[in-house]
């Protein structure tokens, strides 16, 4: 792959996403793996406050606000109950005194990466599906949201039918970073005949925007997405979190994103998530540490068959063999082609990427394809369907445990 590994690991410890304490990452460039890392807040603090059962946010946040001196952001009222503030050192003592408050977590800043070339759609079986990505045949009835930078509403390529942005001071979702289109292409890219196809052609798409245009943001606007899509839990059947870094395990009560996440699979949402480029065990990273989510590694991917013949193509590396940066672990759950992805872009171009940012989305479209013909699935049936399916006709995991490729040719 051309990766240092030891540079690409201080990169992530000096900007990381967990569920500890902070969020940032830095710029991408042709040879940095896509994801999201997270690393400590700034001193201006910025909190999550978790609120008691029955405690209304709404008017709890605000009396707060008006009594303890909490500058209020968001208001969460699905996947947790609460809002996210800044704080002073006094108001961050008084807040948290309050008989009314459960928790309160520090913010973190986040920001996603990425890289770039062909997509695995052929690699694992997408031709074979009951969808037949590329045959021209109609959409994939089921709805997907992209939990990142937000969607180009106005690729032809890609069927956006709505969204939300949970980035402070803008309205829009749409995609001003380029990385969550990417992601929304390789999962459901329309089959027209034109441009790329994904593994659920046509699927809807509902642009979750969390990040900036630089791709920039806050574990507080990433709960704020998981919150708006377990509002929509009844529409909504799969998530996309192309986003993780070092944290703890955390707890469905921790009043943080596993509490958020938890919640929302238990309204029915199936969560895909990267497992993170740092080359290193990924039971040390969150989200991919979490079990009720599906995490993916990488694998390299040249010519969309198994084998291991394929020349490289946008970087070096071994045909159909782990990816060099990708985590792996038990935290694993999948493997899907990581490497010279090529999808939709901003601007309603394409491009190729690479990193575990673009393996996560193959598994998202195949939890969509399986969802399409078992209406109601449970998430936990879902996770054990791709991973009852799946394949291992490629080389090279680190912990010498292959977990399976994901593989879609039967649904």
């Amino acid at each position: 792959m051309g990766f240092k590994r030891r540079s690409l690991m201080s990169l992530l410890l000096a900007s990381t996403v967990g569920a500890t304490v902070a969020v940032t990452g830095w710029a991408a460039s042709a040879a940095t793996p896509a994801g999201t890392y997270i690393r400590p807040a700034d001193a201006a603090a910025s909190f999550i406050v978790s609120l008691r059962p029955g405690v209304d946010p709404a008017p709890a946040a605000a009396d707060l606000a008006r009594s303890k001196g909490a500058a209020v952001g968001h208001v969460y009222r699905h996947a947790l109950r609460g809002f996210s503030a800044r704080l002073t050192p006094s108001a961050l003592k008084a807040v948290s005194n309050d008989p009314r408050v459960a928790a309160v977590v520090p913010d973190r800043e986040l920001h996603i990466t990425a890289q770039t070339a062909p997509a695995g759609i052929a690699r694992i079986g997408g031709t074979g599906s009951s969808a037949a990505s590329g045959d021209g045949r109609g959409s994939v009835d089921v709805d997907i949201a992209v939990i990142d930078t937000g969607i180009d509403p106005g690729h032809r390529d890609l069927n956006v039918v709505g969204g939300v942005n949970c980035v402070t001071g803008n309205l829009s979702y749409n995609d001003l970073n380029g990385h969550g289109t990417h992601v929304a292409g390789t999962a459901a890219a329309r089959d027209n005949k034109i441009g790329v196809v994904g593994v659920a052609p046509g699927a809807r798409l509902w642009a979750v925007r969390v990040f900036d245009s630089n791709g920039n943001g806050l574990t507080s606007s990433v709960i704020c997405g998981i919150d708006w899509v377990t509002a929509h839990a009844g529409t909504i059947e799969v998530a996309n979190m192309s986003l993780g870094g070092p944290g703890g395990a955390g707890s469905c009560t921790d009043g943080g994103m596993r509490e958020a996440i938890c919640r929302s699979v238990a309204a029915g949402v199936t969560y895909v998530v990267s497992a993170g480029n740092s080359g290193s065990d990924a039971g040390g990273f969150v989200p991919a540490r979490y079990p009720e989510v599906i995490t993916v590694s990488a694998i390299t991917d040249f010519d969309g068959e198994a084998g291991g013949f394929g020349p490289p193509t946008c970087a070096y590396g071994t045909d159909d063999a782990f990816a060099g940066f990708s985590n792996f672990g038990d935290a694993v759950d999948l493997t899907a082609p990581g490497v010279c992805v090529l999808s939709t872009w901003r601007g309603g171009g394409y491009r190729s990427i690479s990193g575990t940012s673009m393996a996560s989305p193959h598994v998202t479209g195949a939890a969509a394809l399986y969802l399409s013909t078992h209406r109601g699935a449970s998430p936990a049936a879902v996770k054990a369907a791709l991973i009852g399916a799946g394949t291992f006709d490629w080389s090279g995991d680190p912990d010498g445990v292959q977990e399976p490729l994901v593989n879609v040719a039967g649904f």
